[in-house]
């Protein structure tokens, strides 16, 4: 089996040090060898054997009969959309890693591997190394899936781990993830949400069956939670989360990515540092836990390798997903309903007190000059409108 990898960065020299690490186990499960023919770099690699097959020009790939299978590892969405797009209608199976290529052309690309009878598989583009979207495509399809809900960013969620053990501000921690190579140096894909809304995007696609367009999904990141927030927290034993979740309610599907308050009872509780943890609520199975290291070199090549694998096993078969692109507008969020995690400036309690139903008062002893307090469930709307009339220092939703 021949097979071209487009991109010979950190998780395309992954895919490679993955298929000659592991040569003998990828022969045995493929069924038969799976050999790189070409890598596809505008770079050169002297002194790395990789140089042997290193090629320039996409179209020797695309034209070449004999490459059956393309690695899409390049990132971002062009120039990879036309290639991946040129590879598929070339009779070629693609296996991407590519989370912004599958969010915004998935439907349209699965669409073109089932007319050609081949496939475009993604099992990368989520968690990395954790499988999630096989289990959602082939081992949940008799349930319906109620909610599906995720720690989908190791940056954020090693930030967010290490403001609660250091007590530190965000703004050190990040500094720190970026010295360690946790966080890019411009890290606004992560802090602000973008990454895991395209994640939670793909995976509700698959759930539902149709297209959801990532921006229109609800999507705040971590900036605004401090060192103050973390204390609140830290009172409450509970943990700040980035969580990208999708909930049907009552036939509306509901998308969003925001930092909750989460206790011990949830799942995604224990769940830190750089890891990944991914909640699956069926109607018939109950909870389905997967989790594991949602990115890194060899975690994400080794999934992509898996889909190669897969992909030599179904050559001429189209493995069935069930992503149309007829879109899904999730449901306003303004009828979405949640507890809120609220801080106010002293001497607005009694403001607070009528706008609100509160369920809880928190205090903690180092922080003065404010008050703070857990509202019963309201709908996103009833607390906007709520909040215009107060100094609202931070709000957080909580999930106990």
């Amino acid at each position: 089996m021949k097979i071209a990898v487009l991109g010979f960065g950190t998780v395309g020299s992954g895919v490679y040090e993955v298929i000659k690490t592991n040569y003998e186990t990828i022969t045995k499960r493929a069924g038969e060898v799976v050999d790189i023919k070409y890598v596809l770099d505008l770079r050169d690699f002297p002194g790395n054997p990789v140089q042997d097959i290193i090629t320039h020009d996409f179209s020797v790939i695309a034209n070449d009969p004999e490459i059956k299978i393309v690695v899409e590892v390049m990132g971002g969405v062009d120039p990879a959309y036309s290639f991946v797009k040129e590879a598929l209608l070339k009779g070629k199976s693609v296996c991407t890693s590519n989370k912004e290529l599958v969010a915004k052309h998935g439907a349209e690309l699965l669409e073109i591997a089932k007319q050609k009878k081949i496939n475009f598989l993604f099992e990368a583009s989520v968690g990395g190394g954790i499988p999630i979207i096989r289990p959602l495509n082939q081992s949940l399809t008799a349930d319906e899936i109620d909610e599906i809900t995720g720690i989908l960013n190791g940056t954020t969620n090693y930030i967010l781990s290490k403001m609660k053990t250091q007590g530190s501000e965000f703004a050190t921690v990040l500094k720190e993830a970026q010295e360690l190579g946790y966080a890019e140096r411009n890290p606004e894909a992560d802090v602000e949400g973008f990454d895991a809304c395209r994640k939670i995007a793909i995976l509700t696609s698959l759930a539902y069956g149709m297209h959801v367009d990532f921006e229109q999904i609800y999507t705040e990141g971590i900036t605004k939670i401090t060192a103050e927030d973390i204390k609140y927290a830290n009172a409450l034993d509970a943990s700040i989360k980035l969580l990208a979740t999708s909930k049907n309610v009552d036939g509306k599907v509901y998308a969003m990515v925001a930092p909750k308050m989460i206790n011990d009872k949830h799942p995604l509780f224990s769940v830190n540092d750089v890891f990944n943890g991914i909640l699956v609520k069926g109607n018939l199975l109950g909870d389905v836990m997967f989790y594991g290291s949602g990115a890194g070199k060899l975690p994400t090549a080794s999934a992509v390798v898996s889909d190669v694998v897969d992909a030599t096993k179904h050559m001429g078969i189209n493995i069935m997903t069930l992503w149309s692109s007829k879109h899904l507008i999730p449901a306003d969020m303004s009828t979405y309903e949640s507890k809120f995690f609220v801080r106010v400036p002293l001497g607005e309690e009694e403001t607070a007190k009528e706008l609100f139903k509160i369920a809880k008062v928190v205090s903690v002893p180092d922080i003065d000059g404010e008050y703070a307090f857990i509202t019963e469930k309201m709908t996103e709307g009833a607390f906007e409108e709520a909040a215009k009339k107060l100094s609202i220092i931070n709000r957080i939703r909580v999930e106990f």
